[in-house]
């Protein structure tokens, strides 16, 4: 069984990783998110990115990237419990850090062959999507929401 640790990689090492993958003729599919609290929206949505192509990258936000986006409040969840669980997960091949807002930079880096987004993304927003061949959008699960999981917890547990 291949460690989650090993699927967790800096952008320069996934680059020569990807670089071999293209070589062998592997169709290298990239997505991104925050992943604050893994949810099956989540896993439902990643099962399906990994069936556009050979190879699965996880590009996740760093902490500070997470606070940019979402608010002083998030994470609820750390960067590397983020990504160890994604990293844990069959689909998922490779997860990458990143720090800034958005994954413009890394996909620009890596050069993957196909992008993939939630169905709350339109395509024309979709960044990245000219650096690609082709761009996915995924279906949106409904009820599978980090914001409302905070939402129902902070309910449940007011006092």
């Amino acid at each position: 069984m291949r460690s989650f640790r090993d699927k967790i990689k800096e952008r320069e090492e996934l680059k020569e990783i990807v670089e071999g993958l293209k070589g062998a003729g592997k169709r290298v599919v990239f997505t991104n998110g925050c992943f604050d609290i893994l949810h099956r929206g989540h896993v439902l949505y990643l099962e399906e990115a990994r069936r556009s192509g050979d190879v699965l990258i996880v590009g996740i936000n760093t902490d500070s990237s997470v606070k940019r986006v979402k608010g002083e409040t998030r994470p609820i969840v750390t960067q590397e419990e983020r990504t160890a669980v994604l990293a844990a997960l069959e689909a998922v091949d490779y997860v990458v850090p990143f720090a800034e807002p958005d994954p413009f930079e890394l996909i620009s880096y890596l050069r993957p062959h196909v992008l993939v987004k939630g169905g709350d993304w339109d395509e024309q927003e979709v960044v990245g999507r000219d650096l690609v061949e082709q761009t996915v959008i995924v279906p949106y699960v409904e009820g599978a929401s980090t914001s409302e999981m905070i939402e129902a917890i902070l309910k449940k547990y007011s006092t």
